[in-house]
């Protein structure tokens, strides 16, 4: 039977402060905890709420489905709740594109580029320290378990910048079409705020300013960073 103090544990960890301190954050549903689990990636604990899920996770705990939606983020649990010890990320992997975020705030945002990341094999994900944490609960839903196959860092981005020998794109409204362009083996491609784009202390690094060009006659400012992102990888590995 769950505790009161799992319970309070399990729902601490919806802010960043106490998943770092102790080391842990949640996933919920049956795939993205079954996706962790593949990838080798530590379990804490499990919790269903459905007796004939308990051996599909081990050692899985069952409680009651009030327990649970206290324990959820979502306004409907979905029957399963994972708390995993927090993903040891490798290094710098040099040897292909790398995509690099600006302060991009947005949770679902950063979760579909995850997503992204991993479909299209970009082994690198680089963050600045005020992009959104990689473990947000609203993350980790939209990742689908993608977290658990990329490398993601969280480093200052102007000290990055200065140890990379790679060129360094960046997506800009006003910057050359990038379907004009005959793009290398491997690069840099930085993503800028929702809100903002790339940050003038970042823009200064830059090396070729990219851009998709607009067909339609919408007055629509710009894309979203996810959208935009995805469209940018498709082009890379295209080529």
């Amino acid at each position: 039977m769950v505790t009161k103090n799992q319970i309070k544990l399990v729902v601490s960890l919806k802010q960043k402060k106490y998943r770092s301190q102790h080391g842990l954050f949640v996933v919920e549903g049956e795939k993205v905890v079954n996706e962790l689990l593949e990838a080798g990636i530590r379990p804490f604990k499990i919790f269903v709420d459905k007796a004939d899920q308990i051996q599909k996770f081990g050692d899985a705990e069952l409680v009651s489905k009030r327990d649970l939606k206290q324990m959820s983020s979502l306004v409907h649990p979905n029957g399963v709740l994972g708390v995993f010890y927090m993903i040891e990320f490798g290094t710098d992997d040099l040897q292909d594109w790398v995509v690099v975020l600006d302060a991009v705030r947005d949770p679902g945002n950063l979760g579909t580029i995850i997503r992204l990341c991993d479909w299209f094999g970009i082994q690198q994900l680089v963050c600045s320290k005020d992009t959104v944490d990689c473990y947000n609960p609203k993350v980790l839903q939209a990742t689908m378990g993608s977290v658990a196959r990329v490398n993601i860092v969280y480093t200052d981005l102007i000290g990055y910048f200065k140890n990379t020998s790679l060129p360094v794109y960046g997506a800009f409204m006003d910057g050359d079409s990038v379907y004009g362009l005959n793009l290398p083996k491997k690069g840099i491609l930085v993503m800028g705020n929702e809100a903002n784009g790339i940050s003038d202390e970042v823009d200064e690094y830059i090396t070729s300013k990219i851009a998709i060009p607009q067909f339609g006659a919408a007055s629509t400012e710009s894309l979203n960073v996810a959208t935009a992102t995805g469209i940018l990888l498709n082009e890379i590995r295209r080529r």
